[in-house]
């Protein structure tokens, strides 16, 4: 019996199955839609990182429970074999990646604008002492309903519960300007050769900042964009990934979101910036985003986590547009 098959035997063992599909997305994880004979339908993601998929679980069902943010609702989460899973609703709408070109000009403000809010709570409500990956200690796995899953499951309690169950955590302790710029340098490092000629100005520009002292610490959700969304109606219905949670300067969450919000898609971003910006500001303050930030934003979201040159638009540029993409922002900010 396949990983999907075994989980929702365990958890819904009172329904039959009619059909599982397959979702080819994601270096991580697998995700399959599940469809009962009733009608109903969930989705099931699975992954040999167990800890790493419960944290995105207990990530998940908090900024649903704290924020506005449209999270589809975690119904189940464990471990089986060593294999982690998470059960959740199925959202309706369709891939924001793939409509957002086609929106009026209005709902592209109206989406930019919902980011913007949407990060804005993010950082009001997420507060950590450091910097760094989120990390935690497994509790055991919960089901919507409160009752108890299998031990390994995604419900996560920090040692130090430094915000109601996650930490945030570096290597070595390091203050900020010594975490950003090993931050930044990791991700100049990874840039293919195709890259080569910036190299040099992007470490430049990473050694000259002057970055504030130890900032405040909040969320830094580094996948969240338009391309883990769905859309219906103009309006944005869900927000899907919410793995690999950090901890940074809220200027390097909004320097990453915007760039991914304002410039992924459309050839003249301003007005998606501005709507950005005036939704974070509805809910605080803009905080300071140096250009460093913003260098190592585009850089960051230049290459993913297979070390591949990321497919900017839609449809997807490719091959050298992709890349010269990446570097015409990158001129622009050097």
């Amino acid at each position: 019996m396949n990983p999907v098959a075994t989980v929702l035997a365990r958890e819904f063992p009172e329904r039959r199955v009619a059909r599982t599909a397959r979702v080819p997305k994601g270096n991580h994880k697998r995700t399959a839609v599940a469809t009962f004979a009733d009608g109903g339908e969930v989705v099931v993601q699975t992954a040999t990182d167990a800890a790493a998929l419960a944290l995105e679980a207990a990530l998940s069902r908090a900024v649903r429970e704290r924020t506005t943010i449209p999270v589809p609702r975690v119904l189940a989460s464990g471990a089986l074999d060593g294999v982690g899973y998470v059960v959740a609703e199925r959202a309706p709408g369709d891939e924001l990646h793939e409509r957002f070109v086609s929106l009026d000009a209005t709902a592209q403000r109206r989406v930019a604008r919902s980011f913007g809010v949407g990060l804005g709570q993010l950082h009001e409500q997420f507060t950590f002492d450091g910097y760094g990956r989120l990390v935690g200690s497994a509790r055991g796995g919960q089901r919507a309903d409160g009752g108890d899953a299998a031990a390994g499951g995604a419900a996560f309690e920090s040692e130090t519960a430094t915000d109601k169950g996650f930490d945030a955590a570096s290597a070595d302790d390091s203050d900020w300007e010594t975490w950003f710029a090993a931050y930044a340098r990791e991700g100049i490092a990874a840039i293919p050769p195709a890259f080569d000629g910036l190299r040099e100005r992007l470490e430049e520009a990473v050694a000259a900042a002057s970055l504030p002292a130890n900032p405040p610490s909040h969320l830094y959700p580094w996948d969240f964009r338009p391309g883990n969304a769905l859309v219906a109606d103009g309006r944005v219905t869900a927000v899907l990934d919410w793995g690999q949670p950090m901890a940074a300067a809220p200027g390097l969450a909004v320097a990453k979101v915007e760039h991914l919000v304002a410039d992924w898609y459309v050839e003249d971003g301003a007005p998606l910036r501005r709507a950005f910006r005036a939704g974070y500001e509805s809910v605080r303050p803009l905080p300071a985003v140096p250009r460093a930030y913003r260098v190592a934003a585009v850089v960051r979201s230049s290459v993913d986590s297979a070390g591949e040159v990321t497919r900017p638009g839609y449809p997807e540029r490719t091959g050298t547009a992709a890349v010269d993409f990446h570097r015409a922002r990158l001129d622009a900010l050097l």
